[in-house]
């Protein structure tokens, strides 16, 4: 059963672009990153999965300085509040340049999939040639500072708790990164149980942004929710379970929004518990529900509305 919840912050960036057409003597490649886990941003980002937004930049950092690569365009991640599985990129490469930036994709993926190999043992980096591209790429000063606004951006548990053991106190994800139309779009979600600490990563990342000259708008934040361990309906329904199940329940806090988080900002001295059934790999193609703990759920809401203390 959890009560208590991080509060969330949106950080959405804009980087303006010119194009302008591809010299000659280029050869156009796509560059994919997949075989990520992903996952929900806040109860698995402690896992320290890969991020193919990071990853893909990482590897357009390295063959711009050393291969002259230009890009094209940018596709990677989704949904905010999930962590990007894959990621693209249309990109040119000298066409004397073309045995040397194949050979370092082979060998970036090894260094890259050794590094998170007990997380994301499946990572794929790759490139493929293209027959019909776009001839026209970013302009070399904004593509490169949209390289390094996603390479120095952070990502990841920021922070963990002080007063709960194994429980993340801050984090960001970054969540997607696409280039359309002479706009680069970038997506964060920010999360913290601490309300200052958020606001440090957000002037933090806004910092960050602004030396790319890029403008953020931080959005659509909601609040957190702050444990009350003397909560009379956590007295109640942990009550409620012995009785049915022989068994204490777990009392946790969680790094994710939840509905009591939005709820309680509005009506403050509502007494809430958040529970349910088990589900897994929420925010992924993976995501399931045990469906045993369906009817377990189930049964243990309708009797904790027969026991639930009166006001």
């Amino acid at each position: 059963m959890y009560l208590g919840c991080a509060v969330c912050l949106d950080a959405n960036v804009t980087l303006e672009y010119r194009t302008e057409e591809i010299g000659d003597n280029y050869k156009p490649y796509q560059i994919d990153v997949k075989g990520l886990k992903g996952g929900h941003s806040g109860m698995e980002i402690i896992l320290q999965r890969g991020n193919s937004n990071k990853i893909l930049v990482r590897f357009l950092k390295t063959s711009i300085e050393r291969f002259g690569l230009r890009v094209a365009s940018i596709d990677g991640g989704g949904l905010r509040n999930a962590i990007p599985r894959e990621a693209k990129a249309t990109v040119w490469i000298p066409t004397d340049q073309e045995a040397a930036f194949l050979q370092a994709i082979q060998d970036c993926e090894a260094v890259y999939r050794k590094e998170i190999e007990a997380v994301d043992p499946d990572l794929s980096l790759t490139a493929t040639a293209l027959d019909e591209p776009p001839t026209e790429v970013m302009d070399e000063v904004s593509q490169n500072k949209l390289i390094a606004l996603v390479y120095g951006c952070p990502n990841g548990v920021i922070r963990m708790s002080d007063s709960m053991k194994g429980l993340v106190e801050t984090s960001t994800n970054l969540a997607r990164v696409v280039t359309e139309n002479g706009k680069a779009a970038i997506v964060c979600l920010l999360r913290s149980s601490v309300d200052s600490a958020k606001q440090d990563l957000a002037d933090t990342m806004d910092s960050v942004f602004r030396l790319a000259g890029a403008k953020a708008d931080f959005e659509g934040g909601y609040s957190g929710w702050k444990p009350n361990m003397a909560s009379p309906i956590l007295k109640s329904m942990q009550e409620t379970y012995r009785q049915l199940y022989g068994k204490t329940p777990e009392i946790k806090a969680i790094h994710a929004g939840l509905e009591c988080g939005i709820i309680g900002g509005k009506y403050p001295n509502l007494d809430m518990i958040s529970f349910g059934p088990t589900i897994r790999y929420p925010h992924s193609p993976d995501e399931k529900v045990e469906i045993a703990s369906v009817e377990k759920f189930w049964n243990f809401l309708v009797a904790t509305l027969k026991n639930a203390p009166l006001k």
